[in-house]
């Protein structure tokens, strides 16, 4: 099983990115007719505290890290991600890991989409210094 304390000994987004890599396929079912469970678990309380402890562990206190790197801060919404996919089976049986932060992650949606569909790791955000004039088309 993946978890959290594995993952820290990694010191580069992209080794994370490769421990947690699914390599999953657009459409492939998960819950299937069971969609209900999944979207009753996100509204638990169970989950809301268990997803604002990763969030905290994840973050200085004002920025949230993709993957818990330092130099990847997440820039829109977190999605705390579990490192081991979840079922019906596993919210059925009121499983503790899905709600234990050892096996949870923050990530950015580009990350969680990657990590879930395959891909390669996404590039860090840099930005764009701009001069005056440099948008100007006919120059």
């Amino acid at each position: 099983m993946r978890n959290y304390s594995d993952l820290s000994k990694l010191k580069t987004f992209n080794d994370r990115f490769e421990y947690l890599k699914l390599n999953g396929a657009v459409g492939q079912s998960t819950f299937g007719f069971d969609r209900y469970l999944n979207q009753t678990f996100y509204q638990s309380d169970a989950w809301r505290s268990a997803r604002r402890k990763t969030i905290l562990r994840d973050s200085d206190g004002n920025t949230v890290f993709d993957l818990g790197c330092k130099d990847r801060p997440i820039n829109g919404k977190v999605y705390v991600h579990h490192m081991n996919p979840i079922d019906a089976k596993s919210i059925n049986d009121r499983n503790s890991d899905i709600t234990n932060c050892e096996y949870l992650i923050c990530c950015s949606k580009e990350t969680h989409d990657a990590i879930h569909y395959g891909g390669v790791a996404p590039k860090e955000d840099t930005l764009i210094i701009r001069k005056p004039g440099d948008t100007i088309p006919w120059r």
